[in-house]
């Protein structure tokens, strides 16, 4: 399994995603936007970063990237696709999921861990949990608010595709426990398709031992 993570300009997290998959036992390589994705891609990560400086909107600009094309192809052929942080403002962007990011309830930047409770365990990117778990993930971002009108919230539910919710290490969802205001302090969903889904807080950054923590791997192992 190849897994092409997607460089676009402003990237920052496509090295750390790499490295952490490579840990895992994964080959993984960085694909440059304007190249496209490599023939032999069995897996897609959209990295975060600042892609195109964040200019009109987070994500909005390397979302309408050519290569997102062969993205949407891909995942439309079964492949998985992983949005973290930026890239899941860019998989919002491209329609990839439903909803949006935005700027954040406190409106600054915010880096921190986090505590996110696992709400739907059978999934490719959460089957090394179980339902309830709760796991401490870093955030960074200033536009991480996830926002979706109330019809398609439900319609969320109701297809269980929310796959993280921001909450207290007790794994009680509560306002204070939600850093960015986000709508039903959703985390993370998936897109009308399982093998699609984005999330905020990073799970590359939690998988290598040497720093300290490695509840994110989970994310990526049942990724690969």
């Amino acid at each position: 399994m190849t897994v092409a993570v997607v460089r676009f300009g402003g990237s920052n997290c496509d090295r750390d995603a790499v490295r952490a998959l490579e840990h895992l036992g994964v080959d993984a390589e960085i694909a440059w936007h304007e190249d496209g994705l490599p023939a032999d891609a069995t897996g897609v990560v959209l990295p975060g970063g600042f892609s195109y400086g964040d200019y009109l909107r987070a994500g909005a600009m390397a979302a309408h990237s050519p290569v997102m094309d062969e993205v949407r192809a891909a995942a439309d052929e079964g492949v998985p696709v992983l949005g973290v942080c930026n890239g899941a403002q860019i998989g919002c962007e491209a329609r990839m999921t439903p909803g949006a990011f935005t700027t954040n309830a406190s409106a600054r930047f915010q880096c921190e861990h986090v505590t996110v409770r696992v709400e739907n365990a059978d999934t490719p990117f959460t089957r090394a949990y179980d339902e309830g778990d709760v796991v401490t993930l870093p955030i960074a971002h200033g536009e991480g608010r996830f926002e979706i009108d109330a019809d398609r919230y439900d319609a969320l539910e109701r297809e269980d595709r929310v796959l993280f919710r921001y909450c207290d290490e007790d794994g009680a969802v509560t306002d204070a426990a939600n850093p960015n205001g986000s709508t039903g302090a959703v985390a993370g969903v998936l897109g009308e398709r399982e093998n699609v889904a984005v999330l905020m807080p990073h799970p590359e950054r939690a998988t290598l031992p040497e720093l300290g923590l490695t509840d994110g791997q989970g994310v990526l192992e049942a990724f690969a």
